[in-house]
């Protein structure tokens, strides 16, 4: 889960657990640390069996690591007001989304700006980006599915947004030639985000009724955004010819060349310098800050 916040991060990280431990334990239960209930090295009597030992003290060491291993943690991303929080057994567009429900009545956030879900991460290299996204987008569009789509690329270094968003768009048209390109109410918002060397990617609906996953705008807002109502626009159709790929780039750019739209800003909302590659021997440099 993205999380971005305006200074006083300290804070942000506090609120950001005490929203998902209360709303995780209410949809998942209570969280339950593993006990594998082994019992220590020589409490059993003296072993002579090196090997048994051995084996006990690996047994130890990783049910150690294991009981360490929570619902949510923070995982350091590099960038200034910027936190991202690593989920385990749960689905975080799902535990977002009551979220949003619920933060416009209880207003339980101060510091928290943006709460988004992320559902893939990889190398912010155009080659390693389009690789990636190549499976990663198959649930949402891949035939028999399909649907009307839009994607949004938030950097603050925005000199590859129209390449990223043509080769993305072109690989969803090409999952399925009849997703259309919608600019106006799309079923699914593609959101691309880039945090220093690493590309966030994830698939939301509602991404304008839900005021672009922006707490504090739920929470000001006059509507109730679970009283709101979408309408389906009408999207342009995808026409890919395998001779004829400039079609593909056509479709992937939309009205006005896919930028992003007037009414979607590009995130410049953290201090981090995004660094993204696009030529594909390039992509195989090793990513410290890699969150996945």
């Amino acid at each position: 889960i993205l999380i971005t916040c305006n200074m006083n991060q300290r804070v942000c990280v506090e609120e950001a657990y005490i929203l998902l431990n209360e709303y995780g334990d209410d949809r998942y239960g209570l969280e339950k640390f593993t006990d594998k209930d082994q019992k220590p090295p020589g409490s059993e009597g003296e072993d002579d069996d090196v090997e048994a030992t051995l084996k006990k003290e690996v047994g130890d060491i990783k049910a150690s690591t294991e009981m360490s291993l929570r619902r949510f943690q923070l995982v350091e991303s590099g960038a200034n007001n910027i936190v991202f929080i690593r989920t385990l057994g749960i689905e975080p567009d799902k535990l977002v989304h009551n979220i949003l429900q619920d933060v416009y009545k209880t207003k339980k956030t101060q510091v928290i700006l943006r709460m988004l879900p992320i559902s893939g991460t990889c190398k912010a290299f155009l080659e390693d980006m389009k690789k990636y996204a190549e499976t990663f987008l198959e649930p949402w569009f891949k035939v028999p599915s399909k649907g009307t789509f839009q994607i949004v690329y938030k950097s603050q270094n925005s000199s590859h947004e129209r390449e990223v968003i043509k080769e993305l768009g072109g690989i969803v048209c090409t999952l399925n030639s009849e997703n259309k390109l919608d600019l106006t109410n799309p079923q699914y918002l593609v959101v691309v985000e880039i945090i220093k060397a690493v590309c966030c990617l994830s698939v939301v609906k509602d991404y304008m009724l839900k005021r672009k996953f922006n707490l504090q705008e739920v929470i000001t807002s006059s509507k109730d955004p679970s009283q709101l109502n979408s309408k389906q626009g009408n999207g342009k159709e995808c026409k890919l010819e395998a001779a004829d790929k400039s079609d593909q780039n056509n479709t992937a750019e939309g009205k006005n060349n896919q930028q992003v739209p007037e009414n979607t800003e590009v995130v410049n909302e953290g201090g981090a310098k995004p660094e993204l590659a696009s030529q594909a021997t390039e992509g195989s440099k090793s990513n410290e800050n890699d969150l996945s």
